[in-house]
């Protein structure tokens, strides 16, 4: 079997529309799109009966177990334009002793999403997107970014023969804002907020016919973000966890999960059981749980919003109503846990199962931890952390030591 056969072989396509998520108003598949007229994400529709009878699950056995394995509940229609840097599944990790340690009994598995390229779960949605605007006739690219968002768009623009401009706060990881400029893109760090460089990429696209990547602002990131729940269900024999933990800011990989799951109800791979959706954000910038705790369909603006995680540091998210509603709808929660939690999980969880998670991913892990003693969820509890990117790209904490070679050495004190 060739590797790349998902990448090379014409598959058929089943979109049929775009849909308002919050209206329902129709829009035709194959042409551009924003926001809807109504200012909300608009969701991609397929013809799920015709899925069912092109796609058997053995036929999905046989593929390489890669994101493109999935064509047929994909938006892409032609294979020529689909750009890709090799995104293979992810793994399941492991970890038993940090489940022990903090009383849980069942199984506790991280998915690291930090094997994808440019190391982050950014690859899947900003390789779906970047795919769906060349096949729409874009050149011309702008995003704001926390940092990962950003690299992941400028590597698959400067694959895609795109032009990219980027606009970071100006404390973003060091490593993101020159990790987007090695890749071509040009890259601004501005003093502000995410949603501050967001006013400036909306403007931009005003003034200069930008086509704007920004989160939720076009409809085809959270496709290939809902092939993390594809691929979990997969992976876990067509039978979903009991709860998932998810590092949240514009929360487009839980609608995505969410619209999975009811994609694969519906082509005959799944039942009707679902996992507790748990949207994870930072004491420092938490607008899901503050709605969330007062039973508020819409999220209204953090304001002076600051993390560690500064992949969930945003203060406004234009699907939050989506994001509210799977927590919801799912029998899941919204919290919130402080950056001394997440700093001690990430240290932790290295030490204790040997997995390098990035700050968000040690959210979703000290979340899980409050969980467990709010009894929010069962001990023997089968949970999915998603750590969201190699915590490589995050500045680690010295704790080495130094050795004189010429001097003495107590070996028993080494």
């Amino acid at each position: 079997m060739r590797h790349d056969l998902n990448l090379t072989i014409d598959r058929p396509t089943f979109v049929t529309h775009l849909e308002c998520s919050l209206t329902g108003e129709r829009y035709e598949a194959d042409r551009l799109h924003g926001l809807s007229a109504a200012g909300k994400p608009l969701l991609v529709r397929y013809d799920l009966d015709g899925v069912k009878a092109a796609l058997t699950k053995d036929a999905l056995a046989a593929r390489p177990m890669d994101l493109w394995r999935w064509r047929e509940l994909l938006p892409v229609r032609h294979t020529k334009n689909i750009v890709s840097l090799g995104e293979q599944a992810t793994p399941l990790i492991p970890l038993p002793r940090t489940a022990a340690r903090i009383g849980g009994s069942g199984t506790l598995l991280a998915k690291d999403e930090g094997r994808l390229p440019t190391a982050s779960f950014k690859a899947r949605g900003l390789v779906m997107a970047v795919s769906m605007a060349k096949e729409l006739g874009v050149t011309q690219v702008a995003m704001p970014t926390n940092g990962n968002a950003g690299a992941a768009l400028a590597a698959y623009a400067a694959v895609a023969g795109m032009e990219a401009i980027i606009f970071c706060p100006a404390d973003t990881p060091e490593v993101n804002v020159r990790e987007i400029a090695a890749q071509g893109a040009r890259v601004y760090r501005v003093n502000g907020l995410i949603d501050d460089c967001g006013a400036i990429v909306g403007e931009g696209a005003k003034q200069r016919g930008w086509f704007d990547f920004s989160t939720l602002k076009e409809p085809y990131r959270i496709e290939g973000k809902k092939t993390m729940g594809l691929e979990l269900a997969e992976q876990l024999g067509w039978e979903l966890p009991d709860a998932i933990f998810y590092p949240t800011g514009g929360g487009t990989g839980l609608i995505g999960m969410w619209k999975a799951f009811d994609e694969l109800e519906k082509i005959g791979f799944i039942g009707s059981k679902r996992p507790k959706m748990f949207a994870v954000q930072a004491e420092g910038c938490a607008p899901m749980v503050r709605a969330f705790e007062a039973g508020e369909e819409f999220a209204p603006r953090w304001e002076n919003a600051h993390t560690i995680a500064s992949g969930i540091r945003v203060p406004r998210a234009v699907g939050d109503f989506l994001i509210l509603r799977a927590v919801r709808e799912s029998g899941g929660a919204a919290l919130a846990v402080s950056d001394e939690a997440i700093a001690a999980a990430v240290r932790d969880v290295a030490r204790d199962d040997g997995l390098l998670m990035c700050p968000e991913g040690g959210a979703t892990l000290a979340a899980y931890q409050r969980a467990l003693d709010e009894g929010l969820i069962a001990r023997d509890a089968r949970v999915v952390l998603f750590n969201c990117a190699s915590g490589l790209k995050y500045p680690l904490e010295d704790q080495s030591r130094t050795l004189d070679r010429h001097a003495p050495i107590d070996f028993a004190a080494l």
